[in-house]
């Protein structure tokens, strides 16, 4: 897997010049709209990210922003590539938003789950009972065709270049018999092998440190490596995720995060309650 500056924080970080531009010229949305010829809705999406913006569409804006030449070229150009395609649109049909993009450029990249291990974590038949548990509707290719992607993903934490990843599961997590014994005893088995790692830091929180800070749900905190680009909150919902870039919502998650790491067992310790869950598991199955 390629890394390097995906298309994705490209277009983010084009989006965010876009709107800081606009303000600096004193325009409203709808000024911009007007004497552009467009809807205001347009330039709201293209200053969200939510649409990519083409050279020509760029160019327009920054002349009109009175932006000089210089600058006027360089966020052209990037433009014209925040518009070349990642790896990931061979699987467009299974990723769909802007999360894959900017995880595949984060460099650090903090989570949490309370009942499923992390994506990046999973074993390919810990995947498959997790797909058809959830979506009993698709089929064995649907099913087949996301455990892929979903590997792809995974290869980037060994990776040339790897972010720093810190996953924090809680205790449930090892608990909940997904895919049956032999399954879960592989996954468990793998969640050892993957915290060797050196860019990899696992911990657990466990039942007995009770009610924690981020009992709601779990979370992505995802780190860029330049300043142009904050740092992102991913929320996962049952029907998507929500992004949060505001830096008070980014502050508050962090502090959730710092909150779990020093209610979770240390990696050591955590590692142990894995391993321990696995033989028990295993002893269990020989009986």
């Amino acid at each position: 897997m390629a890394r390097g500056q995906s298309p994705t924080v490209r277009r983010r970080r084009l989006a965010s010049e876009l709107r800081r531009l606009r303000e600096a010229a004193r325009l409203t949305i709808e000024e911009v709209g007007e004497k552009l010829e467009c809807s205001a809705s347009k330039i709201s999406r293209i200053e969200t990210g939510h649409v990519g913006v083409t050279p020509r569409d760029a160019r327009d804006l920054l002349e009109l922003y009175n932006v000089a030449p210089d600058q006027l070229e360089a966020l052209v150009q990037l433009a014209r590539e925040a518009r070349k395609k990642g790896w990931w649109h061979a699987y467009n049909e299974v990723f769909t938003g802007a999360f894959v993009g900017l995880e595949s450029d984060a460099s650090s990249l903090r989570a949490f789950q309370a009942l499923l291990v992390p994506g990046l974590l999973q074993t390919e038949d810990y995947i498959r009972a997790v797909m058809r548990s959830i979506r009993p509707d698709w089929t064995e290719a649907d099913v087949e065709r996301r455990v892929g992607a979903r590997m792809a993903r995974q290869r980037l934490l060994t990776d040339s270049q790897p972010p720093a990843y810190w996953a924090i599961i809680d205790e449930a997590v090892l608990r909940r018999m997904v895919g049956g014994p032999d399954v879960m005893n592989a996954q468990l088995s793998r969640l050892c092998e993957i915290s060797a790692l050196p860019n990899v830091t696992l911990q657990v929180v466990p039942f007995d440190a009770g009610a924690h800070s981020s009992m709601e749900g779990p979370f992505l905190i995802l780190g860029f490596p330049e300043q142009a680009d904050p740092d992102v909150v991913y929320v996962d919902t049952t029907t998507g995720g929500v992004y949060l870039e505001e830096q008070s919502d980014v502050q508050r998650y962090t502090l959730m995060f710092d909150h779990l790491r020093a209610s979770a067992l240390s990696p050591d310790d955590s590692l142990q309650l894995v391993s321990g869950t696995a033989e028990r598991l295993s002893r269990q199955r020989e009986e």
